[in-house]
């Protein structure tokens, strides 16, 4: 997408951010970070990942604060400032930001349907991140946060997952039932400049995801751009899904 017209994307903004130095985190959905003032906080780890090349302590850290009683801790830690990268730890932005951008017209291979529903039930007992719909088309999209990126390749997942084996077996299902799927992977940092499955970590997803891409399930995959402000999508990035022969 030309500059010029990257200004008129859709931009996910941040809440009000808090600038901190994470300490460890630690139970999968907890960190302790040092804020500015020297206080000590517990904040929210919105990631069930291992998440490797972006949870090392003493790095900036941003966290949006949320004041419901409900809530047992009050912060949410949002981004981590790596080595070459702002990164979004949060899986819940990729969803929210993937149905902005498609209402936008920004992912052109997506462009054209009329309704965008999130959340539907289909398959056994799934849901699909965003279901589009024409009078005589449907397209199952199935949205992950790709996070791992090592000299510039991007990999998912970063940790094994059974979930994610299932949803690339639920789409093949509905190619079968003439209906298009695709999996399309968000990175949520500005670093990467290819993506593979991470075989090196979870095989069975890598060989899965060859299986449903030869089975007609599409693969996109795109970067961002994010600063303090906000986050919006920029490019698709390239992806090889070599046999594992040739691995």
């Amino acid at each position: 997408m030309p500059e010029k017209e990257k200004a008129n994307s859709a931009l996910l903004k941040w809440p009000r951010l808090i600038e901190g130095l994470l300490i460890k985190r630690y139970k999968r959905f907890m960190a302790d970070v040092k804020l500015k003032n020297n206080h000590v906080v517990t904040a929210h780890c919105p990631n069930s990942g291992s998440m490797k090349e972006c949870s090392e302590p003493g790095r900036v850290v941003y966290l949006s604060h949320h004041n419901k009683p409900s809530r047992r801790l009050k912060y949410t830690w949002e981004m981590i400032q790596m080595e070459n990268s702002l990164v979004g730890v949060n899986t819940m932005v990729p969803n929210r930001l993937t149905e902005a951008a498609v209402l936008a017209g920004d992912i052109p291979e997506l462009a054209g349907y009329e309704t965008v529903r999130k959340e539907v039930k289909y398959g056994e007992n799934s849901r699909i991140d965003l279901l589009l719909e024409n009078d005589n088309d449907r397209c199952f999209v199935e949205i992950k946060n790709c996070t791992l990126v090592t000299e510039g390749l991007a990999c998912f997942p970063d940790a094994v997952t059974s979930r994610g084996l299932k949803h690339l077996v639920e789409l093949q299902k509905q190619v079968e039932k003439g209906h298009r799927s695709v999996m399309f992977y968000l990175i949520q940092r500005m670093d990467a400049n290819r993506f593979e499955p991470a075989d090196h970590i979870d095989p069975a997803y890598g060989e899965e995801l060859r299986k449903a891409a030869s089975n007609g399930v599409e693969v996109l995959v795109y970067d961002v751009k994010m600063d303090l402000e906000g986050i919006r999508l920029n490019h698709p990035v390239p992806f090889q899904l070599r046999p594992k022969s040739s691995l």
